[in-house]
């Protein structure tokens, strides 16, 4: 006889989930190294973890998280989930790059716009990405400032390497809509980047004003990336832990990797997760989160004003957080999605903060009512003055 399954609330994966990403209190700098852990912080755009902190942590100034990063250095920020850069504790490490290392006959993360430059060099991934790991190590002794420069340098350390005959091809223009700037070469060596980020062989290093820096992770972090048996279950359980209940697609779509490498992932906790009901389907949770997830819903911080790229958000179920469709659009773009306001987890608008002559210019859209209009109002000047401006107005639709 088919047994029921346990039917969680909606309320219950909001309460849940703001727990699991550290949004029902306010938390210490002592917890730093925990927050940013839990499923890493997105960095895209730059400046996107320092709101995700704020709201988190708010005795930290921007000085403050700077510091994490640069001069303490118990962070990293690497090409990560989706091959986008990720902030996370080195400790995690083999969670957020090795773990996502392709096995044979996968497709690495980020790198299926590949093919028109391989297709054009009449070669094959494997045979330039083995010239590219020859090289990649001369990053342990040097830092280069900007992503173009980046390709340029190991584009030209690569070309050496190369058949004679693929080397005029090498310097053709991109094909990808750079041609004023970008090589052929370039464009290989920039896909092929999220590979070698997966194998500790390049990190972003100190921002140089607008301009971003790399190196290589042990010249970073002081020793190489140690490779740890742990790595992918302890990946699939983060994403379970601050995004269940749910399914094996939805892993796939948070990491951007292939259904062949999201499936094998999936089975290295196969005896640690159990289905539930939820959203009117079949998914899975940790099993020891059950008691948690089935707990009554607690709502500590009643309003929070989230940066739009925040880490709660990147879940795959969006009905869970918001249950009208029809304002997905209005929350989740291509791209520069605005902040949004939370309440009881559930996002009742939208929001902006735009830098002007005179300071920072809020603009806040509701389709929900609520009562605390005065606390978004607080709320909007407490993030201004973490920008380090004042507040010069406040708009509420």
């Amino acid at each position: 006889m088919k047994q029921d399954l346990q039917e969680v609330s909606v309320q219950q994966i909001r309460s849940f989930r703001l727990h699991s990403h550290h949004l029902d209190a306010i938390y210490s700098p002592d917890d730093v190294e925990e927050i940013t852990g839990a499923s890493g912080i997105i960095n895209s755009p730059p400046g996107s973890w320092e709101t995700a902190m704020h709201v988190r942590v708010p005795s930290l100034t921007l000085s403050d998280i700077e510091n994490l990063l640069n001069t303490k250095k118990s962070l990293v920020q690497a090409w990560s989930l989706r091959g986008a850069p990720a902030i996370f504790p080195v400790a995690d490490s083999g969670a957020f790059l090795s773990a996502l290392v392709a096995k044979p006959g996968e497709a690495w993360i980020y790198t299926k716009g590949i093919k028109l430059a391989l297709d054009f060099l009449q070669t094959e991934f494997e045979t330039l990405f083995a010239l590219m790991l020859k090289v990649m190590p001369q990053l342990d002794n040097l830092t280069v400032t900007s992503k173009s420069q980046l390709d340029r340098t190991i584009a030209n350390w690569m070309q050496p390497l190369l058949p004679p005959a693929m080397q005029d091809s090498w310097n053709e223009p991109s094909m990808y809509g750079y041609s004023e700037s970008q090589i052929v070469g370039d464009s290989i060596v920039s896909f092929m980047l999220r590979p070698c980020a997966f194998l500790g062989l390049v990190v972003f290093a100190d921002r140089q004003g607008i301009s971003p820096t790399f190196t290589s992770f042990k010249n970073w972090v002081g020793q190489a990336l140690e490779a740890d048996a742990e790595a992918e279950k302890q990946l699939v359980r983060k994403f379970l832990h601050c995004y269940g209940p749910a399914t094996v697609g939805m892993l796939v779509s948070w990491l951007g990797c292939s259904g062949q490498q999201g499936k094998r992932l999936w089975q290295t906790v196969s005896d640690e997760i159990e289905p539930v009901k939820s959203l009117d389907q079949k998914a899975f949770i940790l099993s020891v989160d059950k008691e948690q997830l089935f707990s009554e819903p607690s709502f500590t911080r009643e309003l929070l004003l989230l940066g739009g790229h925040d880490p709660y958000l990147d879940c795959r179920d969006r009905l869970a957080l918001l249950p009208d469709p029809s304002h997905n659009q209005l929350v989740w773009r291509t791209v520069t999605n605005p902040g949004v306001v939370l309440q009881q987890g559930e996002i009742i608008g939208v929001w902006t903060g735009l830098k002007k002559s005179k300071g920072i210019e809020a603009k806040i859209s509701l389709w929900a009512k609520t009562k605390n209009r005065k606390q978004l109002q607080n709320l909007a000047e407490e993030y201004a003055a973490f920008r380090q401006q004042k507040l010069v107005s406040v708009e509420i639709e």
